[in-house]
């Protein structure tokens, strides 16, 4: 059982912040600081290293001299770093003023990417995404603490919806360009610009973000403490059955837009602009709505996103319907991430690096079984319905997760009141 210290921030910190009890919290007019929108624009250099590899893969194989497939795996370095390298950072950083810890972050993160600029074989270019997606999960660990504690308890999802909206918006404005910018210029060039522009980022955080020489105890046993609670565990369980639903579904959905609903090559790209500009949307309403009603927001949301997968397995033979089906989709699945990011700070308490650092490893659970099983789904006797049908089977699990997460939401609301 966790100690009295450790259940302590579970119930305070969510108090003055549930609104599905009634409770009215105005969180959408608390005004949101500025470090809290400089860490967004930080996660838009994050997500645009994340994804924009995935558009540069025949220029990457080319200059390399290896195979696309071959290639592909400096995606999956990445995704082993962001797993892996969150939480061992959080603890490796725990004892480092938070300041210091997102300077040193960024700086990881800017050489990696020059070591991959520089890169004339595989084996240096997997060092250099391994070592950026440390500098990532380490930026999140600790940049998601420090936007929470900088907007306070009422505005924390708000928060949390402007850092996962720099990733959302990475995918819809970062990643084309950065492609764009690699295709006419080099592979390399992106590489570059993200380097650079995560040193000049380096540097307003060190001037912008105060000197941290009051954290709260941050033993490695006051951390893991924290990770007592099982509704924290429900939650990573969620983020990471949720995430595994919308990518099992929209890794392939190139073949489902082009080869069952018959959609011009040329208009994929712009179907894929349409996903991200509903993502953006969903996490901008999910960000406000979520810190007054976080269930009574998330579990209609995950319902939803089960909804239009079902509804792309059925009926995504059309052109037009298939392109809107993927839009929505888009709003929906995303809505609820910087519900679940608020919730595992409101569980584990304020300033807990290692919870969040988890919570990273979620997503990138997520990503990797929901896009491998979907693969295995394709080319199962389920053709193009496969991965959309996996998608739907994995957002209907997260609503058990998420249903068990409400129940007890309710009984701290009634035992409070």
């Amino acid at each position: 059982m966790s100690s009295p210290s450790s259940t302590k921030p579970d119930t305070s910190a969510t108090a003055p912040l549930e609104g599905d009890d009634g409770t009215a919290v105005p969180a959408g007019k608390v005004r949101l600081p500025p470090m809290v929108w400089l860490l967004g624009a930080v996660a838009f250099l994050m997500g645009t290293s994340e994804f924009v590899v995935s558009g540069l893969l025949p220029e990457i194989s080319g200059a390399l001299g290896v195979s696309v497939s071959s290639a592909g795996t400096l995606i999956t370095a990445f995704a082993v770093g962001m797993m892996i390298g969150a939480p061992v950072m959080a603890v490796a950083t725990q004892r480092l003023p938070r300041r210091s810890a997102l300077v040193a972050a960024l700086l990881v993160f800017a050489a990696g990417h020059v070591l991959g600029a520089l890169s004339s074989d595989r084996g240096l270019a997997l060092v250099g995404r391994f070592a950026a997606a440390l500098g990532n999960g380490t930026f999140w660990a600790v940049g998601a603490v420090v936007a929470t504690a900088a907007a306070g308890p009422a505005a924390s999802t708000r928060a949390m919806g402007v850092m996962v909206g720099g990733i959302t918006l990475a995918n819809i404005v970062g990643v084309p360009l950065g492609t764009a910018t690699g295709q006419l210029s080099g592979w390399q060039a992106p590489f570059w610009m993200l380097a650079v522009l995560a040193v000049a980022a380096a540097v307003v955080v060190a001037r912008q973000l105060p000197a941290d020489t009051t954290r709260a105890d941050t033993s490695l046993r006051a951390e893991a403490a924290a990770l007592r609670h099982p509704r924290l565990w429900l939650v990573y369980l969620a983020i990471a059955l949720v995430q595994a639903g919308i990518m099992a579904s929209y890794s392939y959905v190139a073949p489902l837009l082009t080869d069952r609903a018959h959609v011009a090559t040329a208009v994929v790209p712009l179907a894929m602009l349409g996903f991200g500009v509903g993502a953006l949307a969903g996490t901008t309403v999910g960000g406000r709505l979520g810190d007054r009603r976080p269930y009574a927001t998330l579990i209609p949301a995950t319902a939803l996103t089960a909804a239009l997968l079902g509804a792309i397995t059925l009926w995504a033979t059309d052109s037009v319907v298939a392109v809107v089906l993927v839009v929505l989709l888009g709003g929906a699945g995303f809505a609820g991430n910087p519900i679940v990011v608020g919730e595992v700070v409101r569980i584990a308490g304020a300033g807990r690096s290692l919870p969040m650092a988890l919570a990273t490893s979620a997503f990138q659970v997520g990503i990797a079984a929901g896009s491998w099983l979907g693969g295995i789904a394709l080319t199962s006797g389920l053709g193009l319905q496969g991965p959309s049908l996996a998608g739907f089977a994995f957002a209907l699990a997260a609503l058990l997760p998420l249903g068990l997460l409400a129940a007890s939401h309710r009984e701290a609301a009634t035992a409070r009141s």
